[in-house]
């Protein structure tokens, strides 16, 4: 490929991160196939049509498609430029061990169609060094091929990591607009992976080496789970004294160097709630503070469950709306929820009396399988409920005036109605603010 040629681009992972990628790149013009291990995900985008919930993704895929820049397949094909955006979960070893199995399996499959003048790119969130790992096992997978950072003179192949840095609900705009840190095994791996992401990144492009890009990815859901823990913290210490925690938070980021983050039932995510653990995982001696804010917000879950467990029991005959699954709003992705978490666990412990409002799903995650909880929408919840919890602060529930809910017992864990009535004496006390 020449320098003025687009390069063929394969991105292996067709998720959350990969399906948008892959459409913003084939938006360029680059031609683009999608690699994904779900035969029905294949199915879905080959008919221009999308299996997440994302702004705008939905007409940009069905484009991309129409035009032929985008096709999805189970079966690796060579490129020019190979970016994989797969899942790096914790190991079911109960230690928050990460798990980069999905990753170095992704580049075993690149290595077999690799070709001289190719690039890598990794993306997935990953602990310090797995570029590297990966660049390892894909030399000893194609000894033919000289790998940077091994072999003397020019390398053969280019391979560096860039994380993505986004919101979900902002997905399109953020990958085009975002800056990005792109880390190379060497300055010129760096080099080639900028000039690709220059193609549709209208942000700033920074380079560096790869190590330093995949510990930036980490920090930064570090510094926001750290400052966050900070609020659940707060929120707990208002509860035990009394105290409204939304007017304090409120009136404290009046002072122009304090910036409280908002509480919640706790965090979630794959990338808040799990990306700390990599750190820690990587220098156990020296996370204190980080391991401790991952313990706080872990924590701050157990005790939402145990006020919306006592304001529950305190209304023995009522109908519990739990309103909402996902880890944050208007959004579909409820992986590692606390919302999820506490919703199911109520399911468990107070069976049929629990409804759930969730917009964005179709049916109930497994875990409420034979409690009898029901999914209900948000009118049938108002007509029928007389508890309401609030875990997510999608914009339907705020849109709930208060004429609707000033009858109800509520506990807002968002802080969404600051106009809801103080609950009954019955209740015990500071319930609707607690979170």
């Amino acid at each position: 490929m020449r320098g003025s040629e687009l390069p063929e681009v394969c991105v292996v992972g067709l998720g959350y991160i990969g399906l948008p990628t892959a459409a913003v790149i084939a938006r360029a013009g680059m031609k683009v196939l999608g690699l994904d291990v779900s035969q029905n995900v294949v199915d879905t985008i080959n008919r221009g049509e999308i299996h997440i919930e994302e702004v705008d993704l939905d007409g940009l895929v069905h484009g991309v498609v129409q035009r032929g820049l985008l096709r999805a397949a189970t079966a690796i094909a060579p490129a020019d430029v190979f970016v994989i955006a797969v899942p790096t979960p914790f190991a079911k070893d109960g230690k928050h061990t990460p798990d980069t199995s999905y990753v170095l399996s992704a580049a075993e499959n690149v290595a077999a169609v690799l070709k001289s003048g190719d690039t890598i790119i990794l993306e997935s969130t990953s602990p310090v060094g797995t570029t590297e790992q990966m660049r390892d096992l894909i030399a000893r997978q194609r000894p033919d091929l000289k790998m940077p950072g091994l072999c003397e003179g020019t390398p053969d192949v280019a391979i560096a990591y860039c994380p993505e840095r986004v919101l979900p609900g902002r997905i399109l705009e953020e990958l085009t607009n975002n800056d990005r840190s792109i880390g190379g095994i060497t300055p010129r791996c760096a080099r080639k992976a900028l000039a690709f992401y220059k193609r549709f990144v209208r942000g700033t492009c920074v380079t560096t080496d790869a190590r330093s890009a995949e510990m930036t990815k980490l920090v930064e859901n570090a510094y926001r789970d750290v400052n966050i823990a900070f609020a659940n913290e707060l929120s707990v210490v208002a509860d035990a004294m009394g105290l409204d925690v939304w007017e304090v938070i409120r009136l404290a980021n009046r002072h122009p160097r304090v910036n409280i983050l908002q509480p919640g039932p706790g965090v979630g995510g794959h990338c808040i709630a799990v990306d700390p653990w990599f750190i820690v995982h990587g220098a156990p001696d020296e996370t204190p503070l980080i391991r401790t804010a991952r313990g706080v917000n872990d924590g701050k879950i157990h005790h939402v469950i145990a006020r919306a467990a006592a304001l529950v029991e305190s209304h023995p005959d009522a109908k519990i709306a739990c309103l909402g699954l996902a880890f944050k709003a208007n959004i579909d992705d409820f992986r590692e929820s606390p919302a999820r978490l506490v919703a199911a666990t109520l399911a468990r412990r107070f069976g049929d009396r629990v409804h759930v409002v969730e917009p964005y799903a179709a049916q109930l995650p497994i875990e409420f399988t034979d409690t009898g909880a029901h999914l209900i929408d948000v009118d049938t919840a108002l007509e029928t409920c007389d508890v309401l919890i609030v875990l997510v602060d999608h914009d339907v529930f705020k849109s709930v005036p208060l004429a609707e809910r000033e009858d109800k017992a509520v506990y807002d864990t968002r802080g969404i109605w600051p106009d809801q009535p103080t609950p009954s004496a019955s209740v015990p006390d500071n319930l609707r603010k607690a979170g």
